[in-house]
């Protein structure tokens, strides 16, 4: 693992990279039928509440100086851990396939003169081939490289902003959202990042100061990419933001917009999967579980038709909503450091409710979305079955005196 610290501004550009990705501007066009304004609103309030979490998620890794998943032994045991490494495993790999093949097909459309097919197997390789050469630098020399490709992105984006907004006309959208579907869309990408943010913070220079940088900058990036989702959908007439840049003659912007924007948000995502993989099997080389990680994404994203994830991103929520719940009442509230124990069988026990939580949550379709009455609900589960297990055992003391 490399040990090295990572400055406020190298945090700050980093994050500001991963939220910049064709993935969230997506994301930001299903929110199109509840129309701008609304869309707006739910897109400021669902990364509001997703960015708190993020915050204080990040900030038990920069702390504790341990990477996301060590973290989660604090909480569920050194078994635990492993079990959400897994899941984390699962999750990333699925968000590098999402990223390449979105990637792909948005190149593919702006390159001519070939079949689709070829387009898409083309682009996944490049994507896949340059990804690994990321890797390859590694976190800590990729400082200047990354921070010069994400100055490069963001003015790429704030033209793209200008040309979506400029017509300024709405145009007919089809389909429906609620504003709480909508919400929970937008606490979706802060919380796929929360099993990951952590890897990053722990080699954090200033640990406050870095993971509020970061959380910051993801917020606005993130934001921002939704926003032109959503106006490219509303005022552009169509959600193709590369199109729309071919259109205006910026197809040579389009491609470094895609290139940069998958690349530097993907290798977090397999950088990531590799710590995970490194917390089940700690023996192992990272660059080549990264390397794999990043084979077996491409592989998925060449032959798996990946278009929507809607469902994917809700699910992620599910798993990883009612863990960070437990993690943070575990370490702000309670104060617990452990992470010597086997496992711990009543936060394993809630986090199982937390998950059937979400997902009824889900079904329910509330304004307030599925994460903060969940939040709320696995918080208040933790504290009183905490209170009770205090009072047994106070009581049992009393009654052996």
């Amino acid at each position: 693992m490399n040990k090295n610290k990572l400055s406020i501004l190298s945090g700050s550009l980093l994050w500001l990279g991963a939220a910049i990705s064709i993935a969230e501007i997506l994301t930001g066009t299903l929110l199109a039928p509840l129309g701008f304004g609304w869309g707006l609103l739910a897109i400021i309030a669902g990364h509001l509440i997703g960015g708190i979490l993020f915050y204080f998620v990040g900030l038990i890794g920069a702390k504790s100086r341990v990477s996301a998943m060590g973290s989660v032994r604090f909480s569920f045991g050194r078994y635990g851990s492993v079990f959400f490494s897994v899941l984390n495993v699962l999750q990333l790999v699925g968000w590098t396939a999402v990223m390449i093949i979105s990637g792909a097909k948005a190149l593919g459309s702006v390159a001519e003169g070939h079949s689709a097919i070829f387009n898409n197997l083309f682009w996944c390789v490049v994507i896949g081939v340059l990804i690994v050469l990321w890797i390859l630098a590694g976190l800590k020399n990729l400082n200047k490289l990354n921070n010069i490709a994400v100055l490069a992105l963001f003015a790429l984006c704030l033209v793209l902003g200008f040309l979506v907004f400029k017509g300024g006309s709405s145009a007919g959208i089809t389909g429906t959202m609620t504003f709480g579907m909508a919400l929970e869309l937008a606490v979706a990408m802060p919380i796929s990042w929360l099993p990951m943010i952590s890897d990053y913070t722990q080699n954090a220079d200033k640990p406050v100061g870095f993971t509020a940088a970061s959380t910051v900058c993801y917020f606005a990036g993130s934001c921002f990419m939704y926003a032109i989702g959503l106006g490219a959908a509303i005022f552009a007439g169509s959600p193709d933001v590369v199109m729309i840049l071919k259109g205006a003659g910026l197809g040579a912007a389009a491609i470094i917009i895609v290139i940069l924007a998958t690349v530097t948000t993907t290798f977090l995502d397999v950088y990531s999967a590799g710590q995970s993989i490194l917390n089940i099997c700690p023996g192992l080389n990272e660059k080549l579980v990264g390397i794999a990680i990043c084979i077996l994404g491409t592989v998925i994203a060449i032959f798996t038709p990946i278009e929507r994830y809607q469902d994917f991103l809700y699910l992620i929520g599910s798993v990883f909503v009612p863990m960070a719940a437990i993690l943070l009442t575990d370490y702000f509230i309670l104060g617990k450091r452990d992470t010597n124990k086997k496992i711990d069988i009543l936060n394993t026990l809630l986090w199982v409710a937390g998950f059937v939580l979400y997902r009824l949550f889900l079904k329910i379709d509330t304004v307030m979305g599925s994460t903060v009455p969940v939040v709320a609900l696995v918080v208040l589960f933790s504290l009183c079955i905490k209170a009770v297990g205090a009072y047994r055992i106070k009581f049992k003391a009393k009654r052996q005196l």
